[in-house]
């Protein structure tokens, strides 16, 4: 027996199964009503779907079923499956807050949180590859003057020139752009927190352009050629891969090009603590996964400027 609230206003005492897609929806419509950001809404629906959608397929409909080796098998399969180790380590963090959150909401008699004896996957420490600068050029070119080749060269180069989440970036306006100073406001940025990022001039050009064809009445700047209503994050990975597969290059996922502007910023000169702000992280702590991947830049600068190799001892 557990008490919830019903929507006339009044408390009510109601017998819960331990349906398992039943308390999935409940947690998710749990965290929209926090107003958490879309992005993290997103991320929840998408994995914990993932999650339900399996244990479809093991027959497995309540939440009496899991035990702690049934989500290590569901691990394993992950693995199996090709899911890199941070996609399942992502899964695994939904799953976990999941269970936490059933454990104190309902309170259940008789349950022990399976996910308590499970231990999260291992990640590398050693960061992600970015996108390399020379590919995203050969994904440029291939975009030819139509209203596509277009819109793909403004996206390609304002997804690098930004750094912003794949999100963040599918959900500006077009009253969030300035074109005339290049600024982006991103209004839900993680966290919810607002911050804005800015376009230089080759970006500025290649979107005013871009522009130019729209007949649509779509608020939003990134359109879908097909019905002229907001990209959605599936059709973006496709831009991606499209042009990928037209140049001939390795199609990186969308978070590669955040970690390319990062590493481009490093390596020209901009200070960790803007480029933190610029990127939406609250702590500089993120910032060193990025800073490993320039190492290499670093002692290269010491070996042309070292102060004991390079003065008179």
């Amino acid at each position: 027996m557990t008490k919830i609230d019903t929507r006339q206003g009044s408390i009510e005492e109601i017998t819960l199964n331990d349906s398992l897609s039943f308390w999935i929806e409940s947690f998710l419509f749990d965290r929209k009503s926090q107003n958490m950001a879309p992005g993290t809404l997103f991320f929840y629906q998408v994995k914990l779907r993932t999650f339900l959608k399996y244990c479809d397929g093991q027959q497995i409909t309540r939440l009496s079923q899991l035990d702690s080796n049934e989500l290590r098998r569901f691990m394993a399969w992950l693995e199996g499956t090709g899911h890199n180790p941070g996609g399942r380590h992502a899964l695994y963090r939904a799953i976990k807050t999941f269970l936490l959150w059933y454990e104190n909401e309902v309170e259940p008699d008789n349950w022990k949180n399976p996910i308590r004896k499970v231990k999260a996957p291992r990640v590398p420490t050693e960061p992600l590859d970015p996108a390399p600068i020379e590919d995203i050029q050969a994904m440029e070119t291939t975009c030819d003057n139509s209203f596509m080749g277009r819109r793909d060269k403004a996206l390609l180069l304002a997804l690098l020139d930004t750094g912003a989440r794949a999100t963040e970036f599918l959900n500006i306006n077009l009253e969030d752009i300035d074109l005339v100073i290049g600024a982006v406001l991103i209004r839900q940025g993680k966290g919810r927190k607002p911050r804005t990022v800015f376009l230089g001039a080759k970006t500025k050009r290649s979107i005013r352009t871009y522009l130019k064809h729209r007949i649509d009445s779509s608020p939003a700047l990134w359109i879908s050629v097909d019905n002229l209503t907001r990209l959605t994050y599936s059709g973006l990975k496709w831009i991606i891969i499209r042009r990928a597969k037209l140049a001939k290059v390795k199609p990186y996922g969308l978070h590669a090009f955040r970690r390319q502007f990062a590493i481009s910023m490093l390596r020209n000169g901009v200070d960790v603590v803007t480029l933190s702000r610029l990127m939406g992280h609250t702590s500089l702590a993120v910032m060193k996964k990025y800073l490993k991947q320039i190492n290499s830049d670093l002692q290269d600068a010491h070996i042309k400027g070292g102060p004991v190799d390079h003065g008179k001892f």
